[in-house]
């Protein structure tokens, strides 16, 4: 049985919060589907976040639609789809008894009926080839109850515990094991954060500090594979190979720039499995012009974007002595003379460096840039100006704005 996994396709991402990626899915897709046909994938598993967003736009659902449709002219003969932190599970699940006749396996959430997250798949012989425990993103209600005056070390022991019976309780469930007996491997799936493993910028955090962080042994061995999303960087969960990361197909943040971006092709022999990333070609590609002025403007005019169908992203910060005004009227006297076709700028930011003298008699200026500073060194700054009887509350309410801005 050959499968693929990918997840974290954020279709209808708005970059920035506000450019659109609709041409980039539009190319990934259309790469995936020629891919699947190329390599004779017989099973598609998408491991949750299918959408940015509980609301996706008609160009979204466009975008999804016309895929399962695509995918209906491939030698795939099943596509497994779990709900990510992301997706609405009542627009994942709206259509799903018709997507059922397609052989697209929609889970959006936990079911009603808990066995309805194991989904057993035929082999081009007609016979039970793989089991899915199609798991999604499971939700706080989901895997504990609420437990008035609790700690938060006990709350996460509590979500982390509740993860890890989830998947004990669908491990148990008699057709799995005993199909598992007969020789057919299970693949689970799981839309999640691991410990350990390495997030980006980009991730929203699935429970408060992300608690619950699960790690490789919660997962039962009876599992052959399992297939997480999530995360957008590829990886490996606790070094085993078989718990894995896809991670995402474009990347979604500046932050993503270096990762590489790859789908996991899982061929599964008797006794054996081997897993093949193939790397995702890109339309666009983002890139960072960070460094002195005169270095960010020599690279933004020398940029060549040779090799991709769209122009490229860039995020410019610049580090200088000069003032914001005369380091705005540099950049943009560049930026105006730069071909939007080719290189388009989204962020700029500017940290003046700071000339600071230390105590004592050292002539030796220190240097210093205000993104050295934390947020709340900066804050505290601000609040030698203030009546010292205050600083303490609005310090407080500070910190307090400051964990929920962290908290997404």
């Amino acid at each position: 049985m050959r499968v693929l996994h990918t997840a974290d396709w954020h279709l209808g991402q708005r970059f920035n919060g506000g450019h659109e990626r609709t041409e980039e899915h539009r190319h990934f897709l259309r790469w995936l589907v020629e891919t699947i046909q190329a390599q004779r994938v017989e099973v598609l598993v998408v491991a949750g976040d299918i959408f940015d967003t509980g609301s996706p736009s008609n160009a979204a659902l466009e975008l999804y639609y016309s895929f399962l449709l695509q995918m209906q002219a491939t030698d795939c003969r099943d596509i497994v789809l779990v709900g990510g932190n992301h997706d609405s599970p009542a627009t994942l699940n709206a259509p799903a008894r018709l997507l059922r006749h397609l052989r697209v396996h929609v889970v959006g959430c936990v079911p009603d009926c808990f066995e309805d997250q194991v989904i057993v798949l035929d082999n081009a012989a007609g016979k039970p080839g793989l089991v899915v425990c199609a798991i999604p993103f499971l939700r706080d209600r989901d895997v504990r109850l609420s437990v008035p005056g609790e700690a938060a070390e006990e709350r996460e022991e509590r979500i982390r515990q509740g993860i890890a019976d989830h998947y004990a309780r669908v491990s148990e469930i008699e057709m799995v094991w005993q199909l598992k007996a007969a020789g057919v491997p299970v693949l689970a799936t799981g839309h999640l954060y691991a410990a350990g493993a390495s997030p980006s910028d980009s991730e929203r955090t699935i429970h408060v500090g992300n608690l619950g962080q699960v790690t490789a042994d919660h997962f039962p061995t009876l599992f052959d594979y399992v297939a997480l999303g999530h995360l957008h960087r590829p990886q490996r969960v606790g070094g085993r190979e078989h718990i894995r990361y896809s991670g995402s197909p474009i990347p979604l943040s500046f932050s993503e720039i270096d990762h590489p971006k790859e789908v996991l092709l899982l061929e599964f022999a008797p006794q054996s499995l081997a897993i093949e990333a193939l790397p995702v070609p890109s339309a666009r590609r983002l890139v960072r012009f960070h460094g002195p002025l005169d270095e960010v403007l020599v690279r933004l005019a020398a940029y060549d974007n040779a090799g991709y169908q769209l122009p490229a992203w860039a995020d410019v910060e610049v580090r200088s002595e000069l003032s914001q005004l005369e380091v705005a009227e540099q950049l943009l006297a560049v930026i105006t003379q730069l071909d939007r076709t080719q290189l388009e700028v989204l962020a700029r930011r500017h940290f003046r460096l700071l000339t600071l003298r230390p105590l004592g008699d050292d002539p030796e200026p220190l240097t210093r840039s205000l993104h050295d500073f934390t947020e709340r060194e900066v804050f505290e700054k601000r609040l030698e100006e203030e009546p010292e009887e205050a600083r303490t509350e609005l310090l407080g309410a500070f910190d307090e704005l400051l964990e929920l801005m962290r908290q997404g």
